[in-house]
């Protein structure tokens, strides 16, 4: 069995629940979810709490940098559990620079996928358990407007701000 290793840390969306293997980030989830519940959350919290651990550390420094303005791309260690197809729609997400969004139709298309993957492409979108650092907010409706999100459209609307703030440091 992998080890299992959480920590929490405040933030403008909530409290936020960080997890890792000891070498790598593998989650970053809502506290309090869109509905209540989430199977994840229980399953990262049935490992070890580690306040301590460098990497979890790390991150919430540099998640802390970005809820600040203060930075843009996270340079941490991932390691988010997923199918294959996840893998790649989730690598797609780190490519969409800070402050842009695109659409499920735009990832499918980037991906050389066959019409009609954008719904795919969501499913894969909503499963992401590296919230923020892998950026699935950045994931828009093909008509521009805000559509699900695990968090909630509050939240998505908050990251989406924060990232077309023009006071940004860079």
């Amino acid at each position: 069995m992998a080890v299992r290793l959480w920590t929490m840390m405040p933030s403008p969306v909530g409290e936020l629940v960080l997890g890792g293997d000891g070498t790598a980030l593998t989650e970053v989830l809502f506290e309090v979810h869109r509905d209540g519940t989430d199977p994840m959350l229980d399953r990262v919290r049935s490992g070890d709490r580690a306040d301590d651990d460098l990497v979890l550390g790390r991150a919430a420094v540099q998640l802390g940098e970005y809820f600040a303005g203060e930075r843009r791309s996270f340079e941490l260690p991932l390691a988010p559990s997923g199918s294959a197809f996840r893998q790649r729609v989730w690598a797609a997400l780190l490519e969409i620079p800070y402050g842009a969004t695109a659409s499920y139709g735009d990832i499918a298309r980037r991906l050389d996928l066959p019409p009609g993957a954008s719904r795919a492409v969501g499913l894969a979108n909503g499963a992401n358990p590296i919230s923020i650092v892998i950026p699935c907010h950045r994931v828009i409706g093909a008509d521009g407007s805000l559509t699900g999100y695990g968090g909630g459209l509050d939240r998505k609307r908050l990251l989406l701000d924060l990232e077309q703030q023009d006071d940004q440091l860079f």
